[in-house]
């Protein structure tokens, strides 16, 4: 199956900018529709976008520039929006204005046609793809998982650590892998990430009881505070009214009991921290997962996942 990216990843490559050198090398990917990617400089008043190829000027008129657009399904935001980002395109024919100035148009709708036949229809439940934020809403992340389509990553999704916001765990533009959720009848994929931020035990091996380690205060309850260890990974403190949601801690664990997936924990210090994220680290890296049991065999309460 041809791999497509999502928007960006081919910007910087050596082969892009070598076929942005010249109108030869521009003309050749026109004759073999080859997919560049360049940035969007100018959305006009009609909403054409105006993209800067460097050996020619490119424009991209307003139907061309995404699935949807012409019959009102993609609202002109979508074209808006990509000023001053990389735009993945085919150059469909070549003009020349009254000044004589050479223009090359461009359909990144027929970038998008191709990926979605090509690519996004053979994915399935299970299936580990590239993906890049793009931006960040109360229920979840949008992300871009091939040239320019979206899919949603849910918040409940992103981690088993609770999170308030998709912020705390991601900055818009940031790359990650995720999992083919679930494809509804109109083709809409949704995202998981979870199941890519290893086990209950995979995370709780990397600790031990006496060690102080660093943490990031996520829920506060009557009965104690959670406090994030990795992003697949939480324990439990003592309520204290010092700490507040969002702060980064040092705290001793106590204990850890893989029976009831369980890590006690005791405030050491506590102080703010603007929109902490805790880093991401990937313990599947594989193409494909049928099914993920993220609780240990000994613990009689069972998470997974089943695609």
């Amino acid at each position: 199956m041809k791999k497509y990216y999502p928007e960006g990843v081919l910007f910087e490559s050596r082969q892009n900018k070598r076929y942005l050198e010249s109108v030869t090398n521009l003309r050749e990917c026109f004759f073999e529709e080859k997919i560049l990617e360049a940035r969007a400089v100018l959305c006009d008043s009609e909403h054409n976008l105006h993209v800067d190829l460097g050996a020619v000027h490119g424009i991209m008129p307003r139907e061309e520039c995404a699935v949807g657009i012409s019959d009102g399904s993609v609202r002109d935001i979508a074209v808006i929006s990509r000023v001053n980002k990389p735009v993945a395109f085919k150059i469909i024919d070549f003009t020349d204005d009254e000044t004589g100035r050479r223009t090359a148009i461009l359909s990144r709708r027929a970038v998008q046609e191709e990926c979605t036949e090509e690519y996004i229809k053979n994915l399935v439940p299970g299936d580990i793809i590239d993906a890049r934020v793009t931006h960040n809403e109360s229920f979840g992340s949008f992300c871009d998982i091939g040239c320019g389509i979206p899919a949603l990553l849910p918040i409940d999704s992103i981690s088993v650590s609770r999170i308030p916001h998709p912020d705390v765990r991601f900055s818009v533009n940031t790359m990650i892998k995720a999992v083919v959720k679930s494809i509804d009848e109109n083709g809409r994929i949704t995202l998981s990430h979870k199941e890519l931020l290893g086990t209950w035990r995979e995370n709780a091996d990397g600790f031990r009881a006496g060690q102080t380690v660093g943490g990031i205060v996520r829920s506060i309850e009557k009965y104690g505070v959670f406090i994030e260890l990795a992003p697949n990974l939480a324990g439990l403190a003592e309520y204290n009214p010092s700490v507040r949601e969002g702060d980064n801690t040092s705290v001793y664990i106590k204990s850890i009991n893989p029976e009831k997936m369980k890590i006690k924990l005791a405030v050491v210090d506590s102080f703010p921290a603007d929109n902490a994220k805790m880093p991401v680290k990937y313990y599947f890296n594989g193409e494909h997962i049928d099914n993920w049991r993220y609780s240990p065999d000994i613990c009689t309460k069972i998470i997974e996942t089943v695609f």
